[in-house]
């Protein structure tokens, strides 16, 4: 006679599907928002490009703007370039520390130059409540 193999028989079903409920995430945004202006002149206005360098900027107060302190185009932010109140497009201009640069065949002397920096790198996220999930419940059945 043959023997034979008995195996167990197990059957699984998923009686509820785990749950998350509740979490809280906050996040702070502080962004910093400078301005500076300045009028262009004959001096500043070049074949190809204008040059505006930083101490010829005031800045939202009307204080003249120290040699190289312009804000350097933050990481987590942007520019924006006014010339005679119409933003212009983003590859128009370069800017650095010491200077504002327009590409430019046309500039004419006495035109307002607006340059505006948004930083939003003191962005932060935190988790001030954690979620809750809940286990599954499983029906086995022998």
């Amino acid at each position: 006679m043959a023997a034979s193999l008995i195996k167990l028989f197990i059957t699984a079903a998923l009686a509820n599907a785990p749950v998350a409920s509740g979490g809280v995430v906050t996040t702070t945004v502080d962004p910093e928002v400078t301005r500076y202006n300045a009028v262009l002149t004959v001096g500043m206005i070049g074949g190809t490009e204008t040059t505006i360098l930083a101490e010829d900027f005031l800045d939202d107060n009307g204080d003249p703007v120290q040699a190289n302190s312009l804000p350097a185009v933050p990481t987590d932010g942007y520019i924006n370039v006014y010339v005679n109140g119409v933003l212009q497009q983003e590859g128009l201009s370069t800017l650095t520390t010491a200077s504002l640069v327009l590409d430019t065949i046309s500039a004419v002397a006495g035109t307002p130059v607006i340059l505006e920096v948004a930083d939003f790198s003191n962005t932060t996220s935190a988790i001030t409540t954690p979620q809750t999930i809940s286990a599954p419940a499983i029906d086995v059945t022998t």
